[in-house]
């Protein structure tokens, strides 16, 4: 048992990682999704992104998306910009050709911007795109119609950079703020989270994990309320799903974090089983009683 806040965080940190033998099955299913792609379309190349490439993934595994990035020939983009069905036309092009693969696999479906494989133990997002002029990628939207620009490449190359500034412990921090996403329903979307880590503890030391969770629930109730452009210049504020009063709720979910972890601050060490009861209010299960 940890007898110290710090140590139950380190604890707690170590709680929501991948485990080895679940980190060698996703390399094997995914180099199985990539090949089964390869055979029946013509790629470029392809690679994991998201959450799981980033190395912000948070367990259990069964209830996380791995995200494959394939990038496919040019003439499928002329086929299907404007004419054919447009985006949603290629997602099922790829679906088609995953089904050949996986023909007893229940659900293999058509999901905005991939074609989604449900396994048992964990969900594969497959994502086409094509090699976009002037740089980095385009992906399509099935639901709005159209391409979206996109760089997961440099999307690794600055979370890795801004961890490596923060001596290793900027991933961990942004995995449990995540682990308190869960406890809220999912209610921010994944990037944004991050994004937001991203921002608030730029250039701040973080000296101790709970000090940083303090802090970014203490600015993120301001930061939550404008725009949070995406770091690597695609979108100017990954945030825009919020609107209305879904921001003033929005505010409201950091303002509750922010006083239960001032409130597990205040405990500290000398009430450290009632600390917990306040840290474990914000993270659930996932933090050490």
């Amino acid at each position: 048992m940890a007898t110290t806040i710090e140590a139950a965080f380190r604890e707690f940190k170590s709680n929501l990682e991948i485990t080895d033998p679940q980190s060698a099955t996703v390399s094997t299913r995914q180099q199985n999704v990539r090949s089964a792609v390869e055979n029946d379309l013509s790629v470029l190349d392809s690679f994991l992104t998201g959450s799981y490439s980033r190395h912000t993934m948070i367990a259990p595994l069964k209830e996380a998306d791995i995200d494959i990035f394939v990038v496919l020939d040019s003439k499928y983009f002329h086929h299907y910009n404007g004419q054919n069905g447009g985006p949603a036309g290629l997602l099922d092009l790829l679906k088609s050709a995953l089904k050949r693969t996986y023909p007893t696999t229940p659900d293999i479906s058509r999901n905005g911007q991939a074609v989604t494989i449900t396994f048992t133990d964990f969900i594969v997002d497959v994502v086409p795109a094509f090699i976009r002029q002037g740089g980095g990628y385009l992906i399509p939207n099935s639901i709005l119609h159209n391409w979206i620009s996109t760089d997961p490449r440099k999307h690794d190359e600055i979370w890795t950079t801004h961890n490596k500034a923060h001596n290793g412990d900027l991933v961990p921090v942004i995995k449990m703020v995540k682990a308190w996403n869960k406890t809220i329903n999912m209610f921010f979307q994944s990037f944004h989270l991050e994004v937001l880590v991203l921002q608030i503890l730029y250039n701040v030391r973080i000296s101790t994990y709970s000090s940083a969770v303090r802090y970014f629930f203490d600015k993120g109730r301001d930061y939550v309320t404008k725009k949070n452009p995406d770091p690597a210049g695609y979108c100017e504020d990954v945030g825009a799903y919020l609107t209305g009063q879904r921001i003033a709720e929005a505010v409201s979910r950091f303002e509750t974090g922010y006083s239960r972890a001032l409130q597990g601050e205040q405990w500290g060490d000398y009430y450290i089983t009632t600390a917990k009861q306040e840290w474990r209010k914000i993270f659930g299960s996932y933090f050490p009683s």
